[in-house]
């Protein structure tokens, strides 16, 4: 039988009852078990020191262990020490899991590619992130337990605004923004359509009032400055103050 100390720094701490712990445990195991076992998944983590040195999650802790756990995309600076996680995509694309329908529109239409369907399971969604580079975004903290995750997140918020609120600040995302130029219904992207190649697809009405039209690469979709513009904007705005 032995026992670590375990101190958990920033934002981990809102995945445990308290920032400093001490875990018992039995054999030999490996950082990356300890720390999930205290309620946080490895995708959060960025960097673990244990008794001062860096080390990767399959380090074996030893009696008496004091491990310090960092998380992604922390203000830190430790570009002197090693990471325990891969280095950054080189773009950033999410796949979100079936309860972050809003959530995945938002992100859309801030310009960023994001996969989503409501009816994926847990297998399907790792496969994804894994296979195609995506971000996991989830608020199951037991799916981004998955061994071989390498990237996701946590979604803390449950307002799908402020959802989108805390992922552009915690991947710092405000100069990669590209609002209003992929479609939020299926992910494709949009451009400017001329008015005489879509007038006889709008109602009426919108034929008769409006001049400037986009429209999806992928389904379609027209879009036009409607009555939920202003809200979508003020969004934007929003998300846009540091």
């Amino acid at each position: 039988m032995g026992e670590v100390a375990l101190r958990f720094y920033a934002e981990l701490n809102d995945l445990v009852p308290r920032p400093r712990l001490t875990r018992s445990f039995v054999g030999s195991p490996s950082v990356k078990d300890l720390i999930e076992a205290a309620g946080v998944p490895h995708t959060e983590v960025d960097l673990v020191l244990v008794d001062g040195q860096p080390v990767s999650f399959d380090h074996r802790v030893t009696d008496g262990a004091r491990i310090a756990v960092f998380p992604v995309f922390e203000t830190f600076d430790i570009a002197t020490v090693t990471k325990v996680r891969p280095r950054p995509l080189r773009s950033i694309r999410f796949v979100a899991d079936g309860h972050l329908g809003k959530l995945a529109r938002y992100l859309r239409l801030l310009g960023f590619d994001t996969d989503y369907s409501a009816q994926r399971d847990d297998a399907e969604l790792v496969a994804i992130s894994v296979g195609e580079s995506r971000i996991l975004l989830t608020r199951d903290r037991e799916l981004l337990k998955h061994g071989s995750l390498t990237h996701g997140l946590l979604v803390r918020a449950t307002d799908p605004d402020e959802q989108l609120v805390e992922i552009v600040a915690r991947l710092d995302l405000r100069r990669a923004m590209r609002p209003f130029c992929r479609c939020m219904s299926c992910n494709g992207e949009i451009a400017t359509a001329a008015r005489d190649d879509v007038a006889d697809l709008l109602p009426p009405a919108v034929r008769a009032v409006q001049d400037e039209f986009r429209r999806c690469s992928r389904c379609g979709r027209i879009y036009w400055r409607g009555s939920h513009a202003r809200r979508l904007e003020e969004l934007v705005e929003r998300v846009r103050e540091p």
